[in-house]
């Protein structure tokens, strides 16, 4: 028997490469689908806690401080999108910041402020605050509270009712859509992405305030 060599069969090789490929690619869909979900809820409860804490003093005037990019500054509460719906609002839109909690455009308005206070957030993956975006109503109620004020918004708009390109910067503008004309109200808008998976167009909803509550 001396001197005889076994060999696989190529079909073999095949069969365990194309095996070893579907779990890498079933446990990224996993990580991506649950994990970054977990990990996103973890850090958001960190962000609100220790927020939460720190507005113990809720002297000064937040909403003039100067805010550091990555910072968490505001608590978002969607009454549609459940009685304990709350994530923290980052201030930044990078990736990093939208997997704390929604994101802030930085050059857009600060809560209650005239303009037009944007926020951005993921339907999919990464704690998917806006998983539920397509069932926002005109009517419904956004409170955005900060440190010294608690800030009621009333939608414009569904949540299915605007969608434009990913690069249409026209909608978080002072007034949306009328780039140069002075704001005079106190806008919201929301932002998000229009499919669960990945599109190039962007689900946009407005809002106007209709109540601020100094806490």
């Amino acid at each position: 028997m001396a001197g005889i060599v076994i060999r696989r069969k190529p079909e073999r090789w095949v069969s365990g490469a194309l095996t070893l490929i579907i779990l890498v690619i079933v446990g990224y869909l996993a990580w991506q689908l649950v994990g970054t979900n977990a990990v996103a809820a973890h850090q958001q409860r960190t962000v609100v806690g220790a927020m939460r804490s720190d507005w113990s003093d809720r002297s000064g005037n937040a909403n003039d401080d100067p805010l550091s990019l990555g910072e968490g500054f505001a608590v978002l509460r969607i009454p549609r999108f459940g009685a304990d719906f709350q994530v923290p609002v980052i201030q930044g839109v990078t990736d990093d910041d939208l997997a704390s909690g929604v994101g802030h455009f930085s050059d857009t308005a600060r809560p209650g402020q005239i303009g037009n206070f944007a926020v951005a957030g993921h339907r999919i993956t990464r704690g998917q605050p806006f998983s539920d975006f397509p069932s926002l109503q005109a009517g419904d109620k956004v409170v955005v509270e900060t440190r010294t004020d608690v800030f009621t918004y009333v939608l414009d708009d569904d949540g299915t009712s605007i969608t434009v390109p990913y690069d249409d910067t026209g909608v978080v503008q002072p007034v949306p859509g009328k780039p140069g004309v002075k704001p005079h109200q106190r806008l919201i808008t929301l932002v998000t992405c229009s499919e669960l998976y990945r599109t190039d167009d962007r689900s946009v909803v407005h809002g106007h305030l209709v109540s601020d509550q100094h806490v």
